[in-house]
């Protein structure tokens, strides 16, 4: 039946989707640098909102993962770091978007949010 594999695909794509991406901050991270290419630590606490200590976690399980590579330097005396997606960063972005845009289609095969 049709609608059965929209669901299966559905259910699929939730389940294939990156656990450390999927947590609000941290997408919101990849998808400022994904689209500056980089950030620094200023920009994305003011972006998102977030405080220096939060933000510090997040970036720290993205990094972890390795999705993250980070550059510290000085700036007229003043630490200054600044965050670029890695090779393996834009790819685990790639397929979270992938998974979504199934996500999507299948629910729009199978009526999902539909009355």
């Amino acid at each position: 039946m049709v609608v059965q594999a929209g669901y299966e695909e559905m259910i699929e794509s939730v389940k294939s989707l990156d656990e450390i991406i999927i947590q609000k901050v941290r997408l919101g991270i990849m998808s400022a640098l994904m689209a500056r290419g980089e950030a620094d630590f200023r920009f994305l606490k003011d972006t998102l909102g977030v405080t220096d200590g939060n933000l510090s976690i997040h970036l720290s399980k993205l990094e972890e993962a390795g999705y993250v590579a980070s550059r510290k330097e000085f700036v007229r005396k003043k630490p200054h770091t600044t965050y670029t997606p890695t090779d393996a960063g834009r790819a685990a972005f790639h397929a979270y978007l992938t998974a979504l845009e199934r996500i999507v289609q299948s629910a729009a095969q199978t009526g999902a949010g539909h009355d």
